[in-house]
């Protein structure tokens, strides 16, 4: 058995990259900028799992490879020809999105109603968590955008949206289920 542990490919070195059915294209394409986002959330909720305990560190766990499996799938245009490919592209499914909504639910049952926007921080993991939602939403926006352009699946937006609420709940949960939330105070430094 030969192994490779070749790190470097050079076909990028002209500025294009391959997309997942093999189609080259420019490195700052929409497409190529939404699924590097995700890749850029994936490795932020890394950095958060370092904090992450018990059923926080399971779920981000989890978040971690639907993340991989959104990546796959924005890198595959042309739905429409699915059905066709060789090798049935990896899209994201709305169970996936159940999934998000369910751990949303029981997350939110510990959470006292907020009367107040709050502000990332709090407890270490709580930031963040709270950086994991930022990024979510930036990758949302891009995937939005790519949408008008060309086609992607209704799930991976929907999965993003769910996801950055995923992560404002649960930094909630990381402050002491919301007890060590840091409130905005509109006009505090006038």
């Amino acid at each position: 058995m030969v192994v490779l542990n070749k790190i470097y490919t050079k076909t990028g070195d002209d500025g294009e990259t391959a997309l997942g059915n093999g189609a080259r294209v420019a490195k700052h394409s929409m497409r190529v900028t939404a699924y590097g986002t995700v890749d850029e959330l994936n490795a932020i909720v890394g950095l958060a799992r370092l904090q992450a305990e018990g059923d926080l560190d399971m779920q981000l766990s989890r978040i971690q490879n639907d993340l991989f499996d959104l990546g796959a799938d924005l890198c595959r245009p042309d739905m429409e020809k699915d059905a066709d490919a060789e090798y049935q592209p990896l899209r994201i499914v709305n169970s996936q999105v159940d999934r998000l909504e369910s751990e949303i639910d029981a997350m939110n049952v510990k959470l006292e109603p907020l009367r107040s926007f709050i502000l990332p921080g709090g407890s270490a993991l709580s930031a963040a968590l709270h950086q994991c939602r930022t990024v979510a939403r930036r990758a949302e926006r891009l995937t939005v955008e790519l949408a008008t352009m060309e086609s992607v699946n209704p799930s991976a937006v929907k999965y993003l949206n769910r996801l950055s609420d995923w992560f404002f709940v649960s930094a909630r949960v990381a402050n002491d289920d919301g007890k060590a939330d840091v409130l905005w105070v509109p006009g505090a430094n006038r």
